[in-house]
């Protein structure tokens, strides 16, 4: 009884996995007769389960949880959007939505957020891509086989209402408990645009969406009416998104014939090559772009135009490693694949993919983190670079393939000012929080500014701010006063706070204004290009 109980669950699962495979690749298999006779035997052992197995089985169910696991054997970023996700999904990038604005999907049973929407209420919080979302008000959702779409359910509501989010973060012990407000989320792509110094614009873009292009020229316009000659681009934590953004972006920047980028398919041939028109705008404007390693798809375009083509500095750390290319393909039912199709290479021939096994997508998924315990965010000699898969730029410089594209100016992570007592207060929220509390409580007085300097001339002294947080966190997160590791986060803790209390009272664009005069690898970007050392060769 027990043997046939165990087949009774487990023959109508292989079969559904059988006839999940022939259907989506049934198309690309229908050349010869051994593979049509597959696909008729399964067609037959599905009409047999139908007529003749001793329970009705629901087919379309068990159709529903096969096909992520048929696509898990492929690569990291192939992956299935159910009919009721498929909107969801696309409005990240098409428009705006409401919600707690994240973007999750799930990993070995646990809804992991790939994406914290820039100015929306998860990010307020303090949530971060790759945190794993345990529970949803006080209720477990990892671990259990639930659906993404119940736990899409969990986090939608009404616009005001809160939702409390249980979150395992990879450097804490503990599970965090945050409480987001909903609320409506609108998804633009520059988080900030504003004159850094004369003549020096800059630009933080987070995605590149459908309106991408035309938010960064718009920026851009408004930035060259107030003097700007050279610019900084920022594309720090901009995971992609579509292509032809980053490739439209890149032509402004190059001169007629410059390479942008090729894609090759199966057969290594070439699908599609993009080339500068010459028609590019800012062919005279010096650029500096700054990268890190949650830049990743078509921010490495982008970087590796630029790179290439020795049309401006990358400065920053090493690039995630993303160089395939996705097709979103809708099937009749609404629902969807993001396929692999091909990979994408810059113009000095190289792909910056990094390596992955076919299946299997925790190694990759974690190799950021390796990254770090190798040393590599603090030493750009520790970064492990493929030094077989030699390029040229257009100059002759030597670039790499094989793992992300490497600055020509690195720059380390910063942790001064980092200690467990910063850890934990961040962890928990407590800088969002505070900051929030903090800028309620004092609205009336801090809406006169009109300006981020007129905003920090208004805001008390920094022992003030500081010990006033300290208060806050031991009576709102019961994190006790530990003053030998405050004083050692004193200046990032008030730095923050200020850059945090500036978003909410200025908007996002102010939260950069602030933070960016203590960030390395922006007061790095100045410097290079107050040096002269990012001199546009289009306009040569």
């Amino acid at each position: 009884m027990k043997s046939n109980k165990s087949a009774a669950v487990w023959v109508p699962a292989i079969v559904a996995v059988a006839f999940a495979a022939g259907l989506f690749l049934g198309a690309r298999f229908f050349q010869s007769g051994s593979e049509w006779n597959t696909r008729v035997k399964i067609g037959e052992i599905m009409d047999l389960i139908t007529e003749e197995y001793v329970d009705e089985v629901n087919t379309d169910s068990i159709l529903e949880v096969s096909i992520p696991d048929i696509l898990a054997k492929l690569d990291p970023h192939t992956v299935y959007i159910p009919a009721s996700e498929l909107q969801a999904t696309n409005e990240v990038l098409d428009g705006s939505f409401g919600g707690i604005g994240v973007v999750f999907s799930m990993q070995n049973d646990t809804a992991t957020v790939m994406e914290v929407v820039s100015g929306g209420p998860a990010e307020k919080v303090g949530l971060l891509a790759g945190d794993r979302i345990v529970t949803v008000n006080d209720s477990v959702v990892a671990g259990i086989k639930i659906e993404s779409e119940n736990i899409r359910k969990k986090l939608k509501g009404p616009k005001g209402s809160a939702v409390k989010i249980g979150i395992k973060r990879s450097n804490s012990k503990d599970i965090l408990s945050f409480e987001v407000v909903r609320g409506d989320i609108p998804v633009t792509a520059v988080d900030a645009s504003y004159m850094i110094r004369p003549g020096i614009g800059y630009i933080r873009v987070n995605k590149f969406g459908r309106t991408t292009y035309m938010e960064f020229m718009n920026a851009m316009v408004g930035l060259r009416a107030a003097g700007a000659k050279r610019l900084i681009l920022d594309l720090r934590g901009n995971t992609g998104g579509y292509m032809e953004p980053a490739i439209l972006m890149a032509n402004e920047f190059l001169g007629a014939g410059m390479p942008i980028v090729s894609t090759h398919g199966r057969a290594g041939n070439i699908e599609s090559d993009f080339a500068g028109d010459g028609q590019g705008a800012f062919g005279d404007t010096e650029l500096v772009v700054v990268i890190d390693e949650g830049s990743a798809s078509a921010s490495e375009i982008f970087a590796g135009a630029i790179q290439d083509n020795d049309r401006g500095l990358i400065v920053g750390r090493r690039s995630f490693g993303k160089g395939l290319v996705q097709r979103q393909i809708e099937l009749p039912d609404s629902s969807a694949i993001r396929l692999t199709t091909a990979r994408y290479y810059t113009p000095s021939g190289r792909c910056i993919q990094k390596p992955y096994t076919l299946g299997s997508s925790d190694d990759y998924e974690l190799e950021i983190y390796t990254r770090f315990d190798n040393g590599e965010g603090f030493s750009a000699d520790s970064a492990k670079i493929d030094t077989t898969k030699i390029f040229t730029t257009a100059g002759g410089r030597v670039v790499y393939g094989g793992g992300g594209i490497m600055p020509d100016v690195f720059v380390a992570g910063d942790t001064t000012g980092v200690s467990p007592y910063y850890i934990k207060v961040f962890n928990a929220g407590m800088l969002h929080r505070f900051a929030f509390f903090f800028t309620d409580t004092h609205r009336e007085s801090l809406s006169k500014a009109e300006s981020v300097e007129e905003l920090l001339s208004l805001l008390p002294s920094d022992e003030i701010i500081l010990n006033s947080f300290v208060e806050f966190a031991r009576d709102k997160g019961n994190i006790p006063p530990r003053w030998y590791y405050i004083n050692i986060s004193r200046d990032l803790i008030v730095r923050q706070l200020k850059s945090l209390i500036s978003s909410d009272v200025l908007g996002q664009a102010a939260l950069f204004e602030v933070s960016n005069e203590s960030d390395p690898a922006i007061l790095r970007a100045i410097k290079e290009l107050s040096d002269g050392n990012a001199v546009s060769p289009v306009s040569q």
